[in-house]
């Protein structure tokens, strides 16, 4: 996900921490420029500052995903910014039309519940089993993290399963996709292996998140 960041997102975030400060604003720069984005992304004031910006220098769907993300997991104990920059990516794919109930874009299977991605990994091989591994993981934590209300609601009215359901499958299937070697190739086994042992810390961290910027009078655990 930093890796997506551009010029412009920089510029903004040396711009909202530097408040008006031409000071401030140069050591920002020289900052950026011999450490690199990662201690000014870490800045703690720059969740707030970007949900309070009111000015056409609104910030990127990347730049404000990996900062919500980023200081909710830290605030979880959570410090490595690769599981930052993975998270982040999964919230900004998941949330572009129906990307969140496939296993990728051109998967032509639609699964709206956790039972149907286990039926298919029991009948898929190859590289794509590691897909649905993978999505078994993705899809839960996108759930429980995100919607818990409406995961309790369902299982009020519906006896549907709740969130420790979807934290063991969710746990399940980042563990799976960690052992598998595709998770190796695609250099994602470090974050699959931390998925898997701080799965609650995860779920509680976009449940703070959820609750902080998409629905501020819900509850998170």
């Amino acid at each position: 996900m930093r890796g997506r960041l551009t010029a412009r997102d920089l510029d903004l975030v040396v711009l909202l921490l530097s408040q008006g400060s031409a000071t401030r604003r140069g050591m920002l720069e020289r900052r950026l420029e011999t450490e690199g984005p990662d201690a000014l992304l870490d800045q703690e004031e720059l969740a707030e500052r970007l949900l309070a910006v009111r000015t056409l220098l609104a910030p990127s769907e990347v730049l404000f995903l990996y900062v919500m993300v980023r200081q909710a997991l830290v605030r979880a104990g959570v410090e490595q910014r690769e599981v930052a920059d993975y998270l982040a990516a999964l919230l900004l794919e998941f949330g572009q039309r129906d990307r969140a109930v496939r296993v990728d874009w051109n998967d032509d299977h639609c699964h709206r519940y956790l039972v149907d991605i286990l039926a298919d990994l029991e009948s898929t091989q190859g590289d794509r089993r590691f897909r649905v591994m993978l999505h078994l993981g993705n899809y839960a934590l996108w759930l429980a993290g995100l919607f818990p209300q409406y995961i309790e609601a369902r299982r009020l009215r519906r006896a549907g399963p709740d969130l420790g359901y979807y934290d063991a499958l969710g746990r399940r299937g980042f563990a799976m996709a960690s052992d598998h070697e595709a998770a190796d190739r695609y250099c994602l086994d470090g974050v699959l292996e931390t998925a898997t042992e701080r799965y609650p810390a995860l779920r509680l961290a976009l449940n703070e998140l959820s609750e902080r910027v998409l629905f501020p009078s819900g509850y998170s655990q």
